[in-house]
């Protein structure tokens, strides 16, 4: 398989991730009417062709392609491990398209449309009913206190350089049972971010047994799905969890925390991996 120089110096980002626009600012307080430079976050597609699966086209922020391409495969089930690409490149004539070659093809291909918007990350897919039966349950080596649950929050929102300049931006983290995060990503689509955080960890050959991520908006069944399928413990976020996501988190044992922020965390499943929770 072809390597990849997949990370970025910290707090550094490629400027095609940013475009600059012109806006009109109100202020009600004042009625002050000012003309500004506003940065807004680029979206623009990212074709994944597999050869002998299909092709499937991205709607991104573009940083961390790559990662992005290998995550969405993984968390999609065509791959199990980096070890089943034979092959891996940016197409030279068309930089939005990324070629993946398999050594083996999976046993079920996806039900996907061509399509998959930065907005939903299960359009296309099966029902949710099959996707919940589907869900593997993760592992039990993981306990964390809420201390460091926190932290690893404040420390994502350090590492959040296009929401700061666009505010137009999720974020995600994997993180260690000590804190540390281990990948990092943002994405105006919440299901590409933690998709890059995935693919980072397989190209670089980080283990996420015993993990957990970090999510900076609401936590939908996808985003549950996609976690579970990489081994993630615990899936916390900034927001709160849909029905769905809960009910996923029960069936595969996930630990799933909402409202992760100031001095609060909510637990709606699995709660003996939190210290300060009863047992």
């Amino acid at each position: 398989m072809q390597e990849f120089a997949v990370t970025m110096p910290e707090h550094e980002m490629p400027e095609r991730s940013i475009q600059y626009v012109r806006g009109l600012r109100i202020s009600t307080a004042t009625s002050a009417l000012i003309h500004e430079t506003c940065g807004v976050v680029t979206e623009r597609p990212l074709t994944l062709t597999i050869e002998e699966v299909g092709s499937y086209t991205l709607m991104c922020t573009p940083t961390d392609p790559v990662a992005l391409a290998v995550g969405f495969a993984f968390t999609e089930g065509i791959i199990s491990s980096i070890r089943d690409i034979d092959i891996l490149y940016h197409c030279e004539d068309d930089p939005s398209t990324i070629y993946m070659r398999l050594g083996r093809l999976p046993e079920r291909l996806p039900e996907r449309n061509m399509l998959v918007a930065s907005s939903c990350g299960l359009c296309g897919s099966m029902h949710a009913d099959e996707l919940l039966a589907a869900l593997p349950p993760v592992g039990h080596s993981l306990h964390l206190s809420t201390s460091v649950l926190l932290g690893v929050f404040a420390a994502m929102r350090t590492r959040q350089i296009l929401f700061t300049q666009t505010g137009g931006t999720h974020a995600a983290a994997i993180f260690t049972a000590d804190g540390e995060i281990i990948a990092f990503a943002e994405d105006l689509g919440r299901h590409n971010a933690l998709d890059k955080c995935i693919g980072l960890c397989c190209l670089t050959g980080k283990s996420m047994a015993g993990c957990g991520a970090a999510l900076s908006g609401r936590v939908s069944l996808e985003m549950v799905s996609k976690a579970a399928r990489a081994g993630l413990e615990v899936v916390a976020a900034v927001s709160a969890p849909s029905s769905l996501a809960v009910a996923a988190a029960e069936c595969c044992q996930m630990t799933l925390c909402g409202f992760v922020r100031d001095d609060r965390v909510t637990i709606y499943s699995h709660e003996a991996r939190i210290e300060e929770a009863p047992r």
